[in-house]
């Protein structure tokens, strides 16, 4: 069916081309009609031809259009045809699904799905409910659990307490415990005292050193401020050679100029003065030309007429009157005007420009050697003033490299002195917080020094004394207190035999094995040498012989150190050979 529509649009399309080319030629032909009696033949030839190209062209796009059109109608049929079997195939499985749908059987079937989960839904609600009370019930019974397990272990304690406090064996246990570590925190507190005894010494001897150190960083201040004040100086004095210094080279580029200026307008009127001096050489040439011809022609004439004169010998003054007028008659040649005197004016005025000229040369050399002796005085002065720069230039240079030097060693010795005293602040600093720790661990009292203005309760430089005297009181006291608790019990009525020596620290201390007395070393305090020194020493000190004493202080300080453990450790020893034998 579409094939035979295919073909029927074919057909019916050339029809409508062979008609549309019947058409356009009956319009060449009716065109042609009407002007065929204005046109010959050649022409109407030509015209059908030109028509008939035309119509051809035509003829062949209608033909390539038809063809292109064809091929896409063939494509879209085909196109066409697939999708309508694909949707006839899919029409009959889905006409199979609904008859199979629409059967008895499974209607039977989809209706006993849809009861089965309908009461499967009816009792996973009702689990659910089962599920959550369970729950609460089971959050109900762990908590009545925690709260019994609770009680039983509050029973428990109290029954292993009543145990405890019942079991003599574990009581003394426990009280030998204790005093052990009463004990440990008493010999803790005896080693703390005497560290804190060894760094209130040292803290006295740093304390010194330190004024030392101040002592000597004032001094190095005040000379770094003496080479501040004269690096400013000599940086001022420098300042004011460089002012003087653009000065004098501002004057020399201003003399530069004027005598560039100088020299150029000196070569200009040079020039002028030459360009004139040759005008008027070139004028007195001419003249001495024209002056040399006159007298030659002059010279001629008078030769002639001292030829005439004495060819003719004898004649009388007639003939010299003629003479004379032979000479008036050049002259009046000669004049312009016929004017003999104004002849010799010109002559003379020439002569006295001339003349004038002539001195004006003269004067303008002796100008010019006026200027260059000028400016050869001038050329010496630039050199000389250049040569002082250079001078003033190199000696401020050499100032300024030594005052460079100085401050560079200044600066170094003000660091090495800034790192000494940096770690001598952190000393003290290490030194403030073991004080500070030791006053809060044996109670002291602190409201003398809080009662002061500016005090914040933490040991500083000033307030370290104050704290140092407190701890030292309350250490004295607590030792008060042991000795008159030791006296009271030696002079008790039912006390026969002294007893010895107890902590007062540890309680239970009379229970235990008296201990034998302690042999305490007394440390041997020397001479402070450091001080003796510092004494004898009038002169400020350098750094390097403070530290050099300063080293040997400490080594003599380790050296007594030294001693006293060694001395200690015998004692110990001996004491431990006694109890051996013992």
């Amino acid at each position: 069916m579409p094939v035979k529509k295919y073909r029927w649009t074919t057909t019916v399309g050339r029809v409508g081309i062979l008609f549309l080319c019947l058409a356009q030629m009956k319009k060449v032909r009716r065109k042609g009609s009407s002007g065929l009696s204005e046109l010959s033949e050649k022409a109407r030839e030509q015209l059908a031809q030109a028509e008939l190209r035309k119509l051809r062209q035509q003829f062949r796009k209608m033909v390539d259009s038809r063809k292109s059109f064809n091929f896409r109608h063939q494509r879209m049929i085909a196109g066409q045809y697939k999708e309508i079997e694909t949707l006839k195939a899919e029409q009959a499985e889905t006409t199979m699904l609904l008859s199979l749908v629409k059967s008895p059987k499974n209607l039977d079937i989809n209706q006993k799905n849809f009861m089965e989960l309908r009461f499967l839904l009816q009792t996973k609600g009702d689990y659910e409910a089962l599920i959550s009370s369970m729950k609460v019930l089971l959050g109900e019974l762990d908590d009545k659990i925690v709260q019994m397990e609770r009680k039983i272990t509050n029973q428990r304690q109290l029954f292993l307490r009543t145990q405890e406090a019942n079991n003599p064996k574990r009581l003394q246990r426990q009280i030998h415990v204790l005093e052990s570590r009463l004990n440990l925190v008493t010999v803790h507190f005896d080693t703390m005292l005497t560290s804190n005894s060894q760094l209130r010494k040292e803290i006295e001897d740093l304390l010194f050193e330190k004024a030392a150190y101040d002592h000597v960083y004032q001094q190095l201040q005040r000379r770094l401020q003496t080479q501040k004040k004269t690096m400013n100086v000599a940086i001022e004095q420098s300042a004011q050679a460089y002012e003087q210094r653009v000065e004098a080279m501002a004057r020399m580029a201003a003399m530069k100029d004027r005598q560039q200026k100088d020299i150029s307008q000196y070569n200009l009127e040079i020039r002028e003065l030459e360009r004139l001096y040759d005008h008027e050489t070139k004028l007195k040439s001419f003249l001495l030309a024209k002056l040399n011809d006159r007298s030659e022609f002059e010279d001629q004439a008078k030769k002639q007429e001292d030829v005439k004169s004495k060819k003719l010998g004898k004649k009388g003054k007639g003939e010299s009157f003629a003479s004379y007028e032979v000479a008036h008659l050049r002259l009046l040649k000669l004049a312009e005007n016929g004017d003999l005197n104004q002849l010799t004016e010109d002559f003379l005025a020439k002569e006295e420009k001339n003349f004038a000229r002539f001195t004006y040369v003269t004067e303008l050399n002796n100008d010019m050697e006026t200027m260059h002796k000028k400016t050869q005085r001038i050329q010496d002065d630039i050199i000389n003033l250049r040569s002082q720069q250079q001078t003033s230039h190199e000696g401020t240079r050499s100032i300024l490299k030594q005052m460079e030097e100085k401050l560079r060693k200044t600066t170094q010795e003000a660091d090495i002195y800034e790192t000494k005293y940096k770690e001598m602040s952190k000393t003290l600093e290490y030194l403030k917080n073991s004080v500070e720790k030791m006053f809060k661990k044996i109670n002291c009292d602190a409201t003398e020094i809080l009662g002061k203005l500016g005090e914040s309760g933490k040991v500083t430089d000033i307030n370290l004394q104050q704290y140092f005297a407190i701890i030292e009181k309350k250490t004295n006291d607590l030792l008060l207190l042991e000795s008159f608790r030791r006296l009271q019990e030696a002079e008790g009525p039912d006390v026969d035999v002294p007893q010895p020596f107890v902590n007062p620290f540890w309680g239970g201390s009379a229970l235990l094995k008296p201990p034998e007395p302690i042999r305490v070393v007394l440390p041997v305090f020397g001479a402070d040498s450091f001080s003796d020194k510092l004494e004898e020493v009038d002169s400020p000190l350098d750094h390097s012989t403070l530290q050099q004493m300063v080293l040997e202080n400490f080594l003599q300080r380790e050296r007594t150190k030294e001693l006293q453990d060694t001395m200690s450790e015998k004692g110990d020893e001996i004491r431990l050979k006694k109890k051996v034998i013992g």
